[in-house]
């Protein structure tokens, strides 16, 4: 089998390692900073433990395909927790709603709120089920990067397909059609967050990411034990049980190309040969960066935009607030004015959005006795010429600490913090090397090719596959787990194709 180059173990190279062992491949995964798990990491201060990186895992099944691989069982390596209600969500005028776990109690919850919405929010559940069924037959477990991936309408033109190719409501977006079965203002604005916690506008992402619904309602919200970093944590053992060399504090600056196939890595200023290389690096800047030339130049670079960053305060609190849900978010006043802003004009919204996990409501050992270790997320626009975060920080926070006492109850939240570290777009930037600061890749924007995003199998330099957020499928935890096994996938599949016939 081949000797495989892996650059960057965030959980994207950490999947694609571990599928590719247990394949009987040659692993290497090369990583500049001191761990493995990319945006996945963590932080322990005085008692108090966070999660520094995402938060949400949904779609398990992801992960349990990756352990299968090898014919282990992911419940020997994780201990996960179905949570319910999935989200609290708390709204300016006083309103608190939960999202429940149970599709029924879910639309039980939101018709106390508003009655006709009942009827509505089911009805919409009904179009996202059909978008998520389509979403896994034509979309996910393979390399796509254009709708000509998707399925073959010239060898599948029939009814059928052409029924498939209706569903996805290509003339939509996410929240246009959220618009059309639901109408309190309140409930859209929770929807339209399916698809804006994976860094995009559903003013401007296409109809077919509400699938995204139907994945988290169907299949759940779950917390691993030890926090979302046990993740990484598990998926290194398996690749360490599978024979994966990890190698951390490697920076890798340059893959080399010859004949238009990719044929080593230089790393730490030294040339590694490899047969195959796996970028789990930005897409955006594998190709800028890494492999230059006129692979950059036909990446189409022009048209891939980041998506959002933000602010995320990290709070030890030596008091709880006991009317947090695990998974919150305090909603802005006003959504169009806040994804103007972002996404439009480029600067921090007059009044965000804030997402709070409080993970002590699963894991009282996250913080000491009493206490709470928070973590707070605010939506930013990705990295703009002039924009200094060193200077404006202080000014956002203040910023969300009103909304948070105004919004969400938690008035007193100056007076008990007892530990506070935050990081910022620029510091995301320089930490995991992504594009613009964006937490989540590239952004989903167009009717028609805002589903899309780099295929995993290049399409500029044979040998090459790439994985994570800015690559297909997308952004998210399971969606970032995925996108390394279909790079795994797409490798193997052409290293097995292109294998020499042996002579017996």
């Amino acid at each position: 089998m081949s000797s495989v180059a892996i650059i960057g173990g965030g959980l994207g190279g950490l999947a694609a390692a571990a599928t590719l062992a247990a394949r009987g491949h040659d692993v290497t995964v090369l990583e500049k900073n001191n761990w493995l798990g990319g945006k996945a990491a963590e932080l322990k201060e005085d008692g108090f433990r966070f999660d520094m990186g995402p938060t949400i895992l949904t779609m398990p099944r992801v992960l349990e395909r990756v352990f299968a691989e090898a014919g282990r069982d992911m419940s020997d390596y994780l201990d996960l927790r179905r949570l319910d209600p999935q989200w609290r969500c708390f709204y300016d005028d006083g309103t608190v709603l939960d999202l429940r776990n149970d599709p029924k109690e879910a639309a039980r919850e939101i018709g106390k709120l508003s009655a006709g919405d009942e009827q509505g929010f089911q009805r919409f559940m009904e179009v996202a089920d059909r978008l998520s069924d389509v979403s896994d037959r034509f979309f996910f477990w393979k390399s796509v990067e254009d709708i000509r991936d998707t399925m073959n309408l010239k060898a599948n033109m029939n009814l059928t397909t052409l029924s498939d190719v209706m569903a996805l409501r290509m003339h939509r977006t996410v929240a246009g059609q959220i618009k059309r079965d639901v109408k309190d203002k309140r409930v859209q604005q929770m929807l339209e967050h399916f698809i804006q916690y994976i860094g995009s506008s559903p003013l401007a992402s296409p109809a077919v990411l509400c699938g995204i619904a139907q994945m988290q309602q169907d299949e759940g919200v779950w917390y691993p034990m030890g926090g979302t970093r046990a993740v990484p944590t598990a998926l290194t053992r398996l690749g360490e049980e599978l024979g994966v060399d990890y190698r951390t504090g490697v920076d890798v600056s340059k893959i080399e190309v010859e004949n238009g196939h990719a044929v080593a890595v230089v790393a730490n200023g030294e040339r590694l040969r490899f047969d195959k290389v796996v970028s789990n690096m930005d897409s955006v800047r594998t190709y800028r960066e890494l492999v230059g030339g006129k692979a950059w130049q036909g990446f189409g670079y022009k048209n891939r935009e980041a998506a959002c960053s933000g602010i995320v305060l990290y709070l030890g609190l030596d008091r709880a607030y006991e009317h947090l849900a695990h998974h919150n978010f305090v909603f802005s006043r006003d959504p169009a004015e806040e994804f103007k802003a972002i996404y439009d004009d480029g600067v921090p919204a007059p009044d965000p959005t804030a997402y709070i996990a409080a993970p002590s409501r699963t894991e009282p050992g996250v913080a000491p006795a009493g206490g709470e270790a928070l973590y707070i997320l605010v939506h930013t626009p990705h990295l703009r010429p002039g924009q200094d975060w060193s200077q404006m920080l202080p000014a956002e926070r203040a910023k969300i600490m009103d909304k948070l006492s105004r919004a969400a109850g938690m008035e007193d939240l100056q007076d008990r913090i007892v530990v506070e570290r935050s990081l910022t777009p620029q510091d995301i930037h320089d930490r995991y090397r992504v594009l613009d600061g964006a937490i989540y890749g590239l952004v989903s924007h167009g009717r028609v090719n805002g589903a899309f995003k780099p295929g995993n199998r290049s399409r500029e330099v044979r040998d090459l596959y790439l994985a994570g957020g800015s690559a297909h499928p997308g952004a998210g935890m399971p969606m970032a787990l995925m996108s390394g096994w279909i790079a795994a996938d797409s490798l193997h599949q052409d290293a097995t194709r292109n294998a020499p016939m042996v002579a017996e």
